[in-house]
């Protein structure tokens, strides 16, 4: 689809230097009947130009193309109008443009925004005093938990502050969907206060593209999913039931940064020898859920009641592989599944590509 729409504005570009050659009697084409002033001839080279320049930077996906393609766009028009008898098909082609423009601006703005967002949740961060993991700090957790965090390399290491991470996602929208849409991610957390900031775009076909935030800050959970960038699906907030799904998936994936489970908003209890439950509270909300383990103390799984739409449902976050990144085991690839009336729907598939801590 990029390379069709990048051909596409290079030869709309290029159909423009006919009405420059005419002007300046390089080569007569009859493709325009009407004689071409100089001060318009030099119009369709500087709209030949700005199509030019459009192409580039939208080939190699630079935020701010569109500026550019708007420009040659207006300048196209006014030409078109012009001459509108021999060129009045051209308006198809920069309605087009115009479009992937304005798709391009609300893209650009979407992520300007995330990108605040991010900043000032990070700008929070509190490191004036930094800790690390020992064993006299994890005395007091559950056995399993202590046997996790001496397991996956923590003891000795700085506590975590904030965290960055790609993920590449495989997700099916609906049960009965049989195609896996692919998607990517970005996603930042801190720790104290306890927050995240998700970012995804997903190609559901060549030319149908969502892009989404899910964020969760000072207790309570936002979501927003837009089609194209421009027509907005979903936008909830201010609702008990978004805050505590926010909240249960923040808890699910301290797994990805393990000296969370020191924070004073989670509390602890054994369950047996390779299990313990976590509670976390702050700011009014709260959710809970069961960490497994297994013997060697690798986290295995994670279940909770959480929210799918406005009915609690068992939610199961498995690990299906496990790796050493900077210098701690965390899951690289795990799944996500809702419990249903007949049986387990397994809905999105995550690999972790990327992941820094610590990050100010």
């Amino acid at each position: 689809m990029r390379i069709a729409l990048t051909i596409l504005i290079g030869l709309h570009g290029m159909i423009h230097l006919i009405g420059f050659l005419k002007a300046f009697g390089i080569f007569q084409f009859d493709a325009i009947s009407q004689p071409v002033s100089k001060t318009l001839g030099v119009l369709f080279l500087v709209a030949f130009f700005f199509f030019a320049v459009t192409a580039n930077l939208f080939f190699r996906r630079h935020d701010y193309w569109w500026i550019i393609g708007l420009l040659a766009v207006l300048i196209s028009q006014f030409l078109i109008i012009s001459f509108w008898k021999d060129t009045g098909f051209g308006s198809i082609l920069n309605l087009v443009i115009l479009t992937a423009s304005i798709i391009g601006y609300s893209t650009n703005s979407f992520k300007e925004k995330v990108h605040a967002e991010t900043a000032k949740m990070l700008s929070y961060i509190d490191t004036s005093e930094k800790k690390s993991v020992s064993k006299q700090i994890i005395a007091d957790l559950p056995s399993p938990v202590q046997k996790w965090l001496l397991n996956n390399g923590s003891l000795g290491k700085e506590n975590i502050s904030s965290v960055f991470l790609k993920q590449d996602l495989q997700i099916l929208m609906k049960p009965e969907q049989k195609q896996w849409s692919t998607a990517k991610a970005k996603q930042y957390f801190t720790i104290d206060p306890p927050a995240f900031n998700w970012c995804v775009n997903l190609e559901m076909k060549p030319w149908i593209k969502l892009v989404g935030r899910d964020k969760f800050e000072k207790g309570k959970g936002e979501m927003e999913i837009k089609l194209l960038s421009l027509f907005p699906i979903v936008n909830s907030r201010n609702d008990e039931k978004i805050n505590q799904a926010s909240l249960q998936r923040y808890l699910a994936e301290i797994v990805w940064f393990p000296s969370a489970v020191f924070s004073s908003y989670i509390s602890w209890e054994s369950i047996d020898e390779n299990s313990a439950r976590a509670t976390m509270r702050y700011n009014g909300t709260e959710g809970s859920g069961v960490f497994h383990f297994d013997e060697m103390g690798d986290f295995k799984k994670f279940i909770a009641m959480r929210y799918k739409d406005t009915t609690l449902t068992e939610w199961v976050v498995n690990a299906t592989k496990t790796e050493l990144r900077n210098g701690i085991k965390i899951p690289v690839e795990c799944n996500a599944a809702w419990k249903l009336e007949d049986g387990y729907w397994t809905w999105l598939k995550i690999k972790i590509t990327h992941i820094e801590y610590n990050l100010k």
